[in-house]
């Protein structure tokens, strides 16, 4: 449960970022207003996440369907045409040394 909220709000505030926001401001406002007794406060943080939620169903209306496959464009041939490099291998001698 720890891990599945975290990602789910991550996934959220990066697809609908102002949404997001508003509907957590709203959501804090109407918990500070029912704890405080505030009723107005508590008033405008549910209206705000409510508006900010309707506006959220309403634009998912509007999207258009994903395609079910996107089409996968290949840049480079899976097989290349060249042959493969030869393997280096360093030699472990050492170089002859040079007397002066």
């Amino acid at each position: 449960m720890n891990a599945v909220l975290p990602r789910f709000l991550k996934s959220a505030y990066r697809k609908e970022p102002i949404i997001s926001a508003l509907t957590t401001m709203g959501v804090v406002d109407a918990l500070i207003g029912g704890l405080d007794d505030s009723w107005s406060l508590f008033a405008f943080g549910l209206g705000t996440a409510g508006i900010a939620l309707a506006f959220k169903l309403w634009r998912m209306q509007q999207r258009p369907p994903v395609p079910e496959e996107p089409v996968v464009q290949h840049y480079l041939p899976s097989r290349s045409s060249s042959p493969p490099l030869p393997v280096l291998t360093v030699s472990k001698k050492k170089p002859p040394r040079k007397e002066y």
